[in-house]
């Protein structure tokens, strides 16, 4: 039986990332690294789900990449990430607070711009 996953976090960084994907049930399916090559082959060829990714300087660009494919996206401002990090400051667990934060009915999120603007 293939995995339900209904929210994929991603902690974006240079070269890999870090992928937390959660079931509709709010469990932790899976948090691993991809590569800038997996992961838009993730972002292709995944169902569509809501992607949440905390606001850094690439954010825009693979917002729009999400979007693309049909993906609700969720773009987090990083101050309203910090309070769900659990443990160390670490990819793994930014993905884990990432998934928490965009999860929260009350969360306030940054709409993703065109590349023109």
């Amino acid at each position: 039986m293939p995995i339900q996953v209904s929210l994929l976090a991603i902690d974006l960084a240079k070269g890999s990332f870090q992928v937390c994907a959660v079931g509709p049930d709010g469990t932790v399916q899976y948090n691993r690294a991809l590569s800038r090559t997996r992961l838009a082959a993730l972002l292709t060829e995944h169902p569509t789900c809501i992607v949440a990714m905390e606001a850094c300087a690439t954010f825009y660009h693979w917002g729009r990449v999400a979007q693309r494919h049909g993906h609700e996206v969720r773009l987090v401002p990083a101050a309203y990430v910090t309070p769900f990090v659990k443990r160390q400051k670490n990819d793994r667990t930014d993905a884990e607070a990432i998934a928490e934060a965009a999860m929260r009915p009350t969360m306030r999120f940054v709409a993703v711009k065109s590349a023109e603007t």
